[in-house]
């Protein structure tokens, strides 16, 4: 114990032991003088003054999932993977507000959009709870052969995609439905070669020398539909328990047109009151609690293993079919890509620590194996 915190203690005690040798003494004082005198003393007159009450006499409120808003970094590089090469480098970092009754009670979108907002079909269900979440991110992609100069053909092109996204969410029992719009820049303005290059130069890494040959500057949209489902809700933050989360999804736009299919299975201690331990991808990343049981509502700990998997039916991949209105390099897709992912994840006190190891199938014709890469992702629920 530190002299500081044992002069603090020693303070406390004798304060203590003050206050119980002066009840005693003071208490035949009163009766003595109560005894003493026949009529008790006039009144005090009116003051407008109120008496105190204690706060400490007053239960503190049950913290609630719907009140809480969710910061959730993604971090995702190949180099977990051992390769530097195809899906090489991603980061994002998204927002989720608390709890709303309508999509247009949020005060992150301007009031213009209201109107449109709830003209959606999921939204305006008195039952059901919404979100609003902005995420902003950055995408890279190289070939396989980084320290080439030329142009590389049949394999895959360099590209970079810089991006946001704004996320509609409607929760209604054990189901979740997402609209996600996203907005950006393919090309050199998303600065890939700058990211990848700079971060290349202060890891003592050999930079990548065929940035020159990468897709043209193109606007990137994006509209993405997501299904989720929670199907053993029982489980949300009491002890021991498994869970099992599907999903379906569509996207349509010029970067990306495809559909999707896919879940997780997770099984731990105290588990959090979510739809899933997303990758970054269209309609992902909602890791935001909806269930006053989940351990980040209770401020508690807890940790669970997963295992998922995700299969899409890809019609159009800008950064395999190159660039939409002009000539660019380009590759011979694969129509059916898949991921198979596991890992683990740990929750103290309003903070998740997540690892997904993740592997995808061969995404273009010429590919010579698939690609595993790594996902850290660090969400604070507040």
């Amino acid at each position: 114990m530190t002299p500081v915190s044992l002069l603090m203690r020693a303070a406390q005690c004798g304060g203590l032991l003050a206050l119980l040798l002066c009840v005693p003494l003071c208490v035949p004082r009163c009766a003595l003088a109560a005894e003493a005198a026949p009529f008790p003393d006039p009144i005090p007159a009116a003051s407008d003054e109120v008496p105190e009450t204690g706060a400490a006499d007053e239960p503190e409120e049950p913290k609630k999932a719907k009140a809480f808003s969710t910061l959730v970094i993604y971090f995702e590089n190949d180099l977990f993977g051992g390769t530097d090469q195809y899906y090489t480098n991603a980061v994002q970092a998204r927002f989720v507000s608390p709890d709303l009754k309508t999509l247009s009670d949020d005060e992150m979108l301007p009031d213009v959009l209201d109107e449109l907002i709830e003209s959606l079909p999921f939204s305006g269900d008195p039952d059901a709870q919404y979100n609003v979440s902005v995420a902003f991110g950055q995408a890279i992609y190289t070939p396989s052969d980084t320290q080439a100069r030329q142009y590389l053909a049949g394999d895959r092109p360099y590209a970079g995609f810089l991006y946001g996204a704004i996320g509609l969410h409607a929760k209604k029992g054990e189901r979740m439905d997402t609209l996600q719009f996203t907005g950006g820049i393919v090309g050199p303005s998303a600065r890939g070669e700058t990211a990848q290059n700079e971060v290349h130069e202060m890891r003592d890494i050999p930079t990548a020398k065929g940035w020159d040959n990468q897709l043209h500057d193109e606007p990137g949209l994006m509209l993405t539909w997501q299904r989720n489902w929670r199907l053993n809700p029982s489980s949300i933050g009491r002890g021991f328990g498994w869970d099992v989360l599907p999903r379906v999804g569509a996207t349509a736009g010029n970067v990306l047109t495809q559909a999707n299919m896919g879940g997780e299975v997770r099984i731990g201690w105290n588990l959090p009151g979510d739809f899933e331990t997303s990758l970054i991808r269209p309609g992902g990343g909602i890791e935001a609690p909806s269930d006053d049981a989940d351990p980040r509502v209770r401020d508690s700990w807890g940790w669970y293993l997963f295992v998922g998997a995700d299969g899409r039916a890809v019609a159009h991949n800008i950064f395999l079919d190159g660039n939409t209105f002009r000539d660019s390099h380009d590759v011979e897709k694969k129509y059916f890509v898949a991921d198979l992912s596991g890992g683990l994840a740990v929750i103290i006190e309003g903070v998740r620590i997540t690892y997904t190891h993740a592997y995808r199938t061969e995404e273009f014709v010429g590919q010579d194996r698939g690609q595993h890469f790594g996902s850290l992702t660090v969400g604070v629920s507040f």
